[in-house]
């Protein structure tokens, strides 16, 4: 039992590297699920002499059903790392049960739970503890807006944006349009 269950205190946002984690406790309250939050610290990685060079802190454990959870909403760029990390703990550690809780599962939580306003909220480096960052608005498309059906990158513009949001997009993402292109172009010098 944590001292927080044992004073009954909600959770607290600043005692969580980030604000989902704090949501997704208050969720476990609700539901009246013990948790506790990075309990145990897994060494993943030693040097020859023996030293800690990585070690890995699940962010809740949950005691009742003998499961870790990791939550890897922040940065997207950040899940093959952690992807990596959970693949050598259970290397490891055949006996630890852990669940790697993506950005798409919190936001499904979230909107399971009617806070699809807080999803949005939380996602990303907003959701981070610290100094409050404000999210830019998104421009809304006007009605004479015309989509370019066959976009591609502006004169000096990155490869790894899209050529129509501008966002910077993952390389899978990448190799989809690129595909994508070269269909359409075997297919117009087909016909």
């Amino acid at each position: 039992m944590t001292a927080r269950e044992t004073q009954n205190l909600p959770p607290s946002d600043s005692s969580f590297a980030h604000a989902s984690e704090a949501e997704f406790a208050r969720i476990l309250d609700f539901y009246q699920m013990r948790w506790e939050y990075e309990p145990q610290v897994f060494p993943i990685l030693w040097d020859l002499a023996g030293n800690v060079l990585e070690s890995f802190a699940p962010d809740f454990y949950l005691p009742d059903i003998d499961l870790f959870i990791e939550m890897t909403t922040l940065q997207q760029r950040l899940v093959r790392k952690k992807n990596r990390k959970v693949r050598r703990l259970r290397e490891l550690y055949p006996a630890i049960r852990i669940k790697l809780f993506y950005a798409r599962d919190f936001r499904a939580l979230m909107l399971k739970y009617g806070r699809a306003a807080l999803a949005a909220e939380l996602s990303g480096t907003v959701g981070q503890v610290g100094p409050r960052q404000e999210a830019e608005p998104v421009p809304e498309p006007s009605a004479d807006a015309t989509i370019d059906t066959k976009p591609g990158p502006e004169p000096g513009s990155s490869p790894n944006e899209s050529p129509v949001t501008g966002e910077r997009r993952s390389r899978a993402a990448r190799r989809r349009a690129g595909r994508r292109a070269a269909a359409r172009a075997a297919g117009s010098h087909a016909t």
